[in-house]
């Protein structure tokens, strides 16, 4: 099962949902992630989501859709909507959930087409991996926006995550480049993936690459929990 998100949501589509995914991180923390939220409605969806969604324009690609709850909340509404994802599994969900246009890429192998809108929600940066493959990353979603084009997307803070020393400085392991860099393993009916790399990038951060890409870093809102929304456009001349 090298497919696991995929193989848990086609699982949940079917009506054979009994389990959740199980995830271990380089945090030395375990967690569950329950499969029905990836199948939440509008209003399930926390306000910073909602958010974003009342914000889509124009032609949207949600990147990294999942399920499809976004893509399919958009549909509904009118909108020209693309749902991509890297998941097979995630995608022939979407498809049956009635999804019209589903993609079956990784990101940086889709190209052709541009959007007014491109939408990663649930952290969908996080898919950048490592912070040095970030100026590629946003490189390429350049490539994929029209001119008035603009990136949505949602990210964590997770600094309040490490130890806190006495002068109000952080404990942060020596091997890391950058501390929301985060290896996690996910595990679902007893078999596990591979490994893989996921981002959490801090707004200034963020907001820092985007400058250096040609790229302007705006803060739309902050959650409850260290997250926040923000919006990238091209550069103004």
């Amino acid at each position: 099962m090298k497919d696991i998100l995929g193989s848990a949501l086609q699982d949940f589509q079917n009506k054979k949902y009994t389990d959740d995914i199980i995830t271990y991180s380089s945090l030395d923390e375990q967690d569950k992630i329950p499969i029905p939220y990836f199948f939440r409605t509008y209003d399930e969806l926390p306000k910073l989501e909602q958010k974003a969604l009342s914000l889509c324009r124009g032609t949207i690609l949600d990147i990294g859709c999942g399920a499809g709850s976004h893509s399919l909340y958009l549909q509904e509404k009118g909108f020209d909507i693309t749902a991509l994802d890297f998941s097979q599994g995630a995608t022939d969900v979407c498809k049956l959930r009635g999804i019209e246009k589903v993609v079956h890429s990784n990101i940086l192998d889709y190209n052709g087409t541009k959007f007014d809108t491109l939408l990663m929600l649930m952290n969908g940066i996080g898919i950048v991996g490592k912070l040095t493959n970030l100026n590629l990353f946003l490189s390429h979603l350049k490539l994929l926006m029209k001119p008035n084009g603009q990136v949505l997307l949602d990210s964590s803070d997770i600094i309040y995550m490490y130890e806190e020393d006495d002068d109000g400085g952080y404990w942060i392991p020596d091997n890391k480049e950058y501390y929301g860099e985060v290896e996690f393993t996910m595990e679902y009916k007893g078999n596990k993936g591979k490994p893989f790399s996921w981002l959490y990038i801090d707004y200034n951060t963020l907001q820092r690459a985007a400058l250096a890409n040609g790229l302007e870093c705006e803060l739309i809102s902050e959650g409850d929990h260290y997250d926040y929304l923000a919006k990238l456009t091209n550069a103004k001349q």
